[in-house]
């Protein structure tokens, strides 16, 4: 899915009350309505805005619930006052706040452990394995978030060129690390955790292998 959708968009409500035990069917609902990112209204309920893929989910996730002796209920919700739509639409923006928040965080501490391991003088292949999966785990964390941030602000923007600094972090420590064992090798960093088609890719150190 793009991210990004239209500033006044149809709504789709989820209601679903599933039984108290066993807790893991609550817990697992919750976490699939969090990965899409879906907004709490209200205990129970859960809404997106109308677009590609969210009514499939909601029908997907009504019929896991009724087959777990739950009940579910989908709603197209068209009316709505500009107050109220705005209201959602912060609460949405809200909520990946919070990811971009923590996402600031983990970058922070990824250029803090660059600057350290190159105080230490740490240039080895396994130091540099270490640190390119770290920034592997950044990437795919900040490819899922941008793919829920279906109101986009500054955030994103912010976000963007934190990775795109911790890539060029990495590119300068890998660098360091050929030059300590003696390797002439041109290095290529991609700060975009998504390619053309919207795959993850994972940055590129020419002559080493990838991780998939």
């Amino acid at each position: 899915m793009e991210v990004g959708i239209t500033h006044e968009p149809n709504w789709l409500l989820f209601l679903a009350q599933l039984p108290a035990a066993p807790s893991s069917a609550r817990v697992a609902l919750w976490r699939r309505l969090r990965a899409a990112g879906a907004a709490s209204a209200l205990n129970g309920a859960w809404v997106l805005a109308q677009a590609e893929g969210h009514a499939e989910l909601f029908a997907q996730l009504a019929d896991s619930v009724r087959k777990q002796n739950g009940s579910a209920t989908v709603f197209l919700v068209q009316a709505m006052s500009p107050t109220e739509q705005e209201t959602l639409i912060t609460r949405f923006q809200a909520d990946r706040a919070r990811e971009y928040d923590e996402f600031a965080e983990r970058s922070r501490g990824f250029l803090d452990e660059i600057k350290e391991e190159t105080r230490l003088r740490k240039f080895t292949f396994a130091e540099l394995e270490e640190i390119e999966d770290d920034l592997n785990k950044l990437s795919a964390w900040f490819a899922k978030i941008k793919t829920r941030d279906f109101f986009p602000d500054a955030r994103i923007q912010k976000a963007t060129e934190q990775f795109e600094t911790c890539g060029t972090a990495l590119t300068a420590f890998a660098e360091e690390v050929y030059a300590h064992e003696g390797v002439n090798a041109p290095i290529e960093c991609d700060a975009d955790p998504l390619d053309a088609n919207g795959r993850e890719h994972a940055p590129k150190h020419p002559g080493r292998r990838q991780h998939g």
